[in-house]
């Protein structure tokens, strides 16, 4: 449904009802389902906010368009507060998360600042000398057999 609000402020049940095409006495109803909850002023008088429009017009979208009636109406807002409110304790965590990561990510960058990085050794490729030449030249050495034997083999002799 379109807002057919023009500017903020509060405004009188007379002026709501006019606006949304409804009778005051459906608005009454509203407030004394609970589903609305306008402020009042001194003199007793209802006064719609434009947080209270917003909130009307998703019932009048329920109702109108959707076919759902009071009772439905009250519990979809019900879902909805809940929906609002699981999300925002969700949004508290992940704020409580992203807090604790960062402050564990300097810590442990600060506990490592003065520290030298050493390289890390690399394996060494064997030399095994070739027979045949007289050549040294790497060859990867492949273990004995499981036979108890602890000699690592060498390339076959020509």
């Amino acid at each position: 449904m379109a807002t057919k609000r023009k500017s903020k402020g509060a405004y009188m049940i007379s002026a709501v009802a006019e606006m949304y095409d409804i009778h005051p006495q459906t608005l009454r109803l509203y407030e004394r389902e609970g589903l609305l909850l306008p402020s009042r002023s001194e003199g007793n008088t209802r006064l719609y906010t434009d947080e209270d429009l917003e909130r009307l017009e998703f019932i009048l979208n329920l109702a109108r368009d959707l076919g759902v009636n009071i009772a439905g109406i009250a519990i979809v807002l019900q879902m909805r507060e809940r929906m609002e409110e699981m999300n925002r304790q969700m949004q508290g965590f992940v704020d409580y998360l992203r807090t604790e990561m960062l402050g564990r990510m300097q810590q442990a960058q600060s506990q490592t600042a003065g520290l030298v990085p050493m390289p890390i050794p690399m394996p060494r490729p064997t030399m095994v000398a070739q027979r045949t030449t007289g050549t040294a030249r790497p060859v990867p050495m492949q273990p004995a057999v499981l036979s108890g034997k602890s000699v690592a083999k060498g390339p076959k002799a020509k």
